[in-house]
């Protein structure tokens, strides 16, 4: 066991942890976070993306113990109370979500984006998703989404 400790949404965790204990697994079984979904395991489809030190990170691809003395933050970290996130809000006004599954991975890949770019194109938005699989929208949605949500951190 080796001892880990990590802020995970502005909250400090320390825990003995087995080396190969994934970080999806620590933040889903250990932390109960479950808003971090893991879909492949394989890094391929994004549902277990997480900001790690302020970027995009596979949680499913990740060790525990490589985020010892890391911020992470999760999907659950939008939301401040009952108020959601302006990504949130607009995924809901714009019909961005349909099973979900993806969403929580979009959410934090598309917050890093705007945060870094917080006017981009729709052909921007569509490259930055490539690492994000949805079965379910078609992918319109989404985009309009994040467009939506870009223009609403801006103003």
């Amino acid at each position: 066991m080796i001892p880990v400790q990590v802020t995970v949404n502005g909250t400090s965790h320390e825990r003995l942890v087995e080396s190969r204990l994934l970080l999806s697994d620590f933040l889903r079984h250990d932390l109960h976070l479950y808003g971090t979904h893991v879909g492949c395991e394989h890094g391929v489809c994004g549902a277990c993306t997480v900001l790690l030190d302020g970027r995009p990170a596979r949680s499913c691809l990740t060790l525990a113990v490589q985020a010892d003395g890391a911020q992470v933050e999760t999907v659950e970290s939008l939301a401040d109370g009952s108020e959601l996130h302006p990504l949130q809000q607009a995924f809901h006004e714009h019909f961005g979500l349909q099973c979900g599954f993806c969403t929580p991975g979009i959410l934090m890949t598309a917050k890093f984006f705007l945060e870094h770019n917080p006017s981009p194109t729709e052909e921007q938005v569509r490259s930055e998703l490539a690492g994000n699989l949805c079965r379910c929208t078609g992918y319109a949605p989404i985009v309009d989404s994040i467009l939506a949500a870009a223009e609403r951190l801006r103003a």
